[in-house]
């Protein structure tokens, strides 16, 4: 057993953790990256579809191009990485302890920063009734399966979800022979990006079912068709709507959820709405010294907004440790609100005096056709855009603030949807 001091330490080699750490490098002298896989770049890697870079890069790159040159500036630096190092332990006291290939390890951090991602909901966690065959996989297990084993999983497919990987996988399944019976969504709206809808799906004739689900799995050994149904305003499914489906392969995109048990170890509170953790205005957690980001603080739509929040996320892990960043208490700050259409927010604290500049980050819960976003505090307007716009739960919305509009503020910020 070693036990290793770092002024910094990123548990998570994907997206994020990379770039946390390359920005925390710029200011801290010891860095470490921790990755349970053989390799950096996360699921990235098995993302082989173009769209990604646009905002970092200002050019269109594949996952696997963007995750290397991130692996790429990473190695240029001295900052350590840990390969099939898997973190079992986080305490408050940020220490880290890992297995690695020498051995057990232990880390002791002056800043932790969790970038552990996301992983997808099941089909026990969402309760689809049937047999158990084979056949029934998550979106991105399929893709990982077709684009990084060479396996095709099956030739008549079913999706459940319009979420992006869910949309995608229609493209990829479709593009390597198999035949997209179709998409089905719970929801009246589709959950993924609109270009996703476009390219995707209308591009290759694949039909999109709104207001349905899979009410059963039919099959022994292998997934024979599946029993969709219609459902009503409270998502129930309608007597007399079932309709047989003949597949052989079930894909779910049925949501993401972040990956925090490591979070929850080291005492992090967790917002039960997105099931990450709670964090100020610097991404700094209910625990002081760790911070998040990307995916394990809730899930993104664009590997570049993951880029730019973990880059924030880098800087604050920095200044702690070197101790340019005062460790305000869990109540510390301005509580921040969610409101009306707004799902979730964040950050839920703000500090003033701990940023410069203030990123509020929020999803609606439903479509809203014209809106304005109202950023306040008591009968004090502290944003809202001029021009009324459309919002979609499939995009985040991301305002930012100088912290000097919050320095005086005495009650809580919400931020809420004006519907017109």
């Amino acid at each position: 057993m070693r036990t290793l001091q770092y002024d910094v330490v990123v548990i998570g080699g994907g997206p994020a953790g990379l770039a946390a750490a390359l920005k925390a490098r710029e200011t801290a002298k010891r860095v470490a990256v921790l990755e349970r896989n053989d390799e950096l770049g996360g699921i990235l890697n098995q993302c082989i579809h173009s769209g990604f870079g646009l905002h970092v890069f200002k050019e269109e790159l594949t996952g696997p191009e963007y995750a290397q040159r991130y692996v790429d500036m990473v190695r240029a630096t001295d900052i350590e990485c840990y390969l099939e190092t898997m973190v079992i332990d986080v305490t408050s006291e940020r220490q880290v302890i890992a297995m690695s290939p020498e051995g057990m390890l232990i880390f002791e951090a002056g800043a932790i920063v969790l970038a552990m991602g996301c992983r997808e909901r099941t089909r026990g966690q969402i309760r689809i009734p049937g047999t158990r065959p084979a056949g029934v996989f998550t979106a991105g297990l399929a893709q990982r399966y077709m684009n990084m084993e060479n396996f095709k999983p099956g030739k008549t497919v079913v999706i459940l979800g319009s979420g992006d990987i869910g949309l995608i996988m229609a493209r990829r399944m479709t593009l390597e022979g198999a035949k997209v019976a179709g998409v089905y969504e719970v929801m009246p709206y589709a959950n993924g990006l609109l270009r996703n809808i476009k390219n995707c799906l209308d591009d290759f004739g694949i039909p999109l079912h709104l207001s349905t689900t899979v009410t059963k799995i039919i099959g022994q050994s292998r997934l024979q068709a599946v029993e969709v149904s219609a459902v009503d305003e409270n998502l129930k499914p309608i007597p007399g709507t079932e309709e047989i489906i003949p597949c052989d392969t079930l894909l779910l995109s049925v949501g993401l959820i972040p990956e925090n048990e490591l979070s929850k170890q080291a005492g992090v509170r967790l917002n039960p709405v997105t099931n990450g953790p709670v964090v100020n205005a610097a991404l700094e957690t209910s625990v002081p010294g760790i911070f998040a980001c990307g995916n394990v603080l809730h899930v993104h739509d664009l590997v570049d907004q993951v880029t730019q929040e973990s880059e924030e996320a880098g800087i604050y892990a920095a200044a702690f440790a070197t101790g340019n960043m005062a460790a305000p208490s869990e109540d510390a700050g301005i509580e921040v609100k969610p409101e009306g259409l707004v799902r979730y927010t964040v950050p839920s604290m703000i500090d003033p005096s701990a940023v410069e500049a203030v990123r509020i980050k929020f999803r609606v819960g439903r479509p809203c056709k014209k809106g304005r976003i109202r950023i306040s505090s008591g009968d004090q307007v502290l944003f809202e855009n001029k021009k009324a716009k459309e919002f979609v739960p499939s995009i985040m919305e991301n305002i930012r603030i100088k912290s000097g509009a919050f320095a005086d503020l005495t009650e809580p910020v919400k931020v809420t949807v004006v519907e017109e």
